[in-house]
């Protein structure tokens, strides 16, 4: 338990640093940014408290906001993908999530790709929308999630593949 406190702060702290030191200045095309640091997110432990869930990824994206300086809209993702979680974790997983027996990195690669996607493309598409807010820019948010969800997702799941063959 002491350990897994441990991982998930400095996973916390690692990937905010990653994300607005070096990724935040990354724009692809101009408009394809890789949020990598709704990593914790996912890999928070299944059988973890939901309420530190929610409360440390509205602070990650409270601090990648400030950093940023977008007025709350990573807060704001960042708090419904949490949310959201249980949804993909059982829609990817299935009795493996009830039974409480998800270790993210060590699923068959087919679950965490539903899982990576499902829950990125929640996240980006509440940033997209809420950073452009207007509803005649529709298709340049459908545009920014949907290309922006499959950079991230690529480098998430090379990430959880790098991870995975260590522990296997």
């Amino acid at each position: 338990m002491k350990n897994e406190v441990i991982s998930n702060s400095i996973r916390f702290v690692l990937l905010l640093l990653l994300q607005v030191l070096v990724l935040n200045n990354v724009a692809l095309f101009g408009y394809i940014v890789p949020f990598l640091y709704v990593i914790y997110i996912l890999r928070f432990p299944v059988t973890g408290n939901r309420s530190v869930l929610l409360i440390s990824s509205f602070l990650l994206g409270l601090f990648v906001d400030i950093f940023s300086n977008t007025g709350g809209v990573h807060a704001v993702a960042s708090v419904t993908m949490a949310y959201s979680r249980p949804l993909f974790l059982k829609t990817s997983f299935g009795i493996s999530y009830e039974y409480n027996v998800v270790k993210i990195i060590e699923m068959p690669l087919g679950g965490i790709i539903t899982y990576v996607l499902g829950a990125v493309f929640v996240h980006h598409f509440v940033l997209f929308s809420l950073e452009i807010f207007s509803l005649s820019q529709w298709a340049l948010v459908l545009k920014s999630t949907l290309f922006s969800v499959l950079f991230s997702s690529l480098l998430i799941l090379l990430s959880f593949i790098l991870l995975g063959s260590k522990k296997r």
